[in-house]
């Protein structure tokens, strides 16, 4: 508590967080709580020597308590009397936009029917023009509460809606009409500007996946990216770098450093930092504000305020201080995955970062020197985030680590191009030769990054992970920087002991899900699947007409993850049954 205080008391008020989500208290008990925590307040202004020494435990309770109050006044309680009809007018304005779908496009909105008005997801035609932040909108709709999916290894969608106060989706009709607005809020102007852009980016000369890739990585616009350049990133482990993170932050912040030094005199090279900072926090205000970003900044603003107050920075106070900022203010954000990830990388950096770079050769020039410490970041970054990728993603690439060494070397070119590119684009500067060579940079590199994704024979999928064998695998790296800097038996005892462990509640949790037998029945679109699981074995019964890629994407592929199977077997059912099979050993189930 007296190295690190903040980053504590940030874990007791993430715990909070989740003791309420998970137990959820009424009012009277959170109404205790408020007592409580102002009953230990009050008690810390007090001095005596049994309060200095469990004072400690009373600030962690304190923050324990917090976040169970705080969480509480964040969670979405519908309504009961709040009920839309299924088809009714609606007025609405869009907030956000959404990935699309083949045969619609996606918006998150805020939508007014008769007296009520809610938050809610709209679904779009394709055959209408794209919506912008400046119309009110008004057209027919199809209300529908998101269902909660029957089975647990599905994604919950409604869950992740609520987190986000939305309990209604609307499919609108293929007529709309729209209104101006008379008054545009300065966040509306934001997003307009930023939808203009890209609709330029949209015109101009280069290719359709450049164009894609160029507002992803700059404008965190990954609506209409490709879905096997996705895949791509995806299998080669590298989706992070279509993520607005910071890197990002931080080559932005130098681009703007760079060209402020060399106007502002030498005596005022503080406001050179503040301006900068300035700079970052508008463009992420220009982007919406995304997790990691709005992290990112907040890190780099607490690093560069100590280096301006002439005080020794720390990256585990600045990352606690960022998020508890962010929590603070939205406690759901806890159980975003960007959000998760992102923390978890930092500390991953902070951990062992520096023990890896003890690996490299001496680095006796500036290139060796941001090449070793590129690729330790990546590593380090990877290590600590693969535990949270498997248990969500359920997939894994070796060939991850070779790409990111291969890629990331060159991501800070890369991202410097494409802010010039969008610069260009945005003030509309004809440059044809920039234009064709930065076409040329973005498809050599996903020609290579689709080279890295289709090494089959390197990528597994349908892995298993708990949270028991996430602990674990943390516990290991844990170790892990103790053997790297001091190579002896205790610390190989004690890496040793992390992987026995671990072992050992894999283990388990395989020989559970072997013992469990099971029966699963679900309507995909407009056909039925019936699955049938003995064991280790699991047969799955569909129509011919099903959609087999889907099924496998969105059903077969998480139930195989969720329950630790490797193999599975498909059979169709037409008039005569005959058996089809995709994948694994084919096994006669009754």
């Amino acid at each position: 508590m007296n190295k690190q205080p903040l980053f504590i008391l940030t874990l007791c008020f993430i715990l909070g967080i989740l003791f309420q989500d998970q137990f959820l208290l009424n009012k009277v008990s959170v109404c205790f709580s408020i007592g409580g925590c102002s009953v230990i307040l009050i008690i810390l202004f007090f001095h005596s020597y049994i309060l200095g020494k469990i004072k400690p435990f009373l600030l962690g309770l304190l923050f324990f308590g917090l976040g169970i109050i705080f969480h509480f006044f964040n969670t979405f309680s519908p309504d009961p009397r709040f009920v839309l009809n299924k088809k009714e007018p609606v007025v609405f304005e869009i907030s956000q936009k959404l990935n699309s779908t083949e045969k619609f496009r996606k918006y998150e909105g805020i939508a007014e029917s008769g007296n009520k008005r809610f938050t809610t997801i709209v679904y779009v035609p394709r055959s209408i023009d794209e919506l912008d932040f400046k119309h009110y909108y008004r057209a027919e709709a199809y209300m529908g509460k998101v269902k909660t999916p029957p089975y647990d290894f599905q994604f919950d969608y409604a869950r992740y809606l609520k987190r986000k106060n939305i309990e209604y989706q609307c499919h609108l009709s293929k007529e709309i009409e729209s209104a101006e607005k008379l008054h545009l809020s300065f966040a509306d102007k934001l997003r307009q500007q930023r939808l203009e852009i890209l609709q330029k980016m949209g015109h101009s000369v280069m290719s359709e996946q450049t164009q894609a890739f160029l507002k992803g990585i700059i404008l965190a616009d990954r609506t209409e990216i490709d879905e096997e350049i996705l895949q791509d990133f995806n299998r080669s482990g590298l989706i992070h770098f279509l993520a607005i993170s910071g890197t990002h932050i931080i080559v932005i912040f130098g681009m703007f450093y760079f060209v402020l030094i060399r106007l502002i005199p030498l005596r005022f090279r503080k406001y050179a930092i503040i301006l900068s900072l300035g700079f970052i926090w508008l463009f992420a205000a220009f982007i919406g504000y995304g997790n990691s970003v709005l992290r990112s900044c907040i890190m780099l603003s607490v690093y560069f305020i100590y280096v301006l107050l002439q005080r020794k920075s720390d990256v585990l106070h600045s990352l606690a201080l960022s998020a508890f900022i962010i929590l603070i203010f939205d406690t759901q954000q806890i159980f975003d995955i960007g959000f998760q990830l992102s923390c978890v990388a930092v500390l991953g950096i902070f951990w062992l970062n520096q023990p890896l770079l003890r690996l490299f050769p001496k680095r006796n020039h500036y290139l060796k020197k941001l090449l070793f410490n590129t690729i330790s970041i990546s590593i380090a970054a990877q290590l600590a985030t693969l535990p949270l990728v498997l248990y969500y993603f359920h997939q894994f690439s070796f060939i991850s680590f070779i790409a990111n060494i291969v890629i990331v070397p060159f991501s800070e070119l890369i991202i410097v191009f494409s802010f010039l590119m969008t610069v260009f684009v945005a003030f509309q500067i004809n440059f044809s030769v920039a234009d064709i060579s930065y076409d040329f940079v973005i498809r050599i590199l996903l020609k290579g990054i689709h080279e890295f994704a289709g090494i089959d024979a390197l990528y597994i999928e349908n892995i298993s992970m708990n949270i028991l064998e996430i602990l674990s695998v943390w516990g290991i790296i844990y170790f892990l920087r103790f053997l790297i800097l001091k190579c002896n038996f205790k610390n190989c005892m004690r890496l040793s002991m992390g992987v026995m462990l671990f072992l050992l509640v894999r283990t388990g949790s395989d020989i559970f899900e072997s013992q469990r037998d099971e029966l699963v029945v679900l309507n995909f679109y407009k056909s039925r699947i019936l699955g049938v699981k003995n064991g280790n074995k699991v047969c799955f019964w569909i129509s011919d007409i099903t959609d087999q890629k889907k099924m496998i994407r969105y059903f077969i592929n998480p139930y195989c993850s969720s329950r630790r199977l490797d193999y599975f077997e498909i059979k169709t059912l037409p008039s005569e049954v005959q058996k089809v099979v995709f994948q694994g050993r084919i096994y006669d189930l009754k």
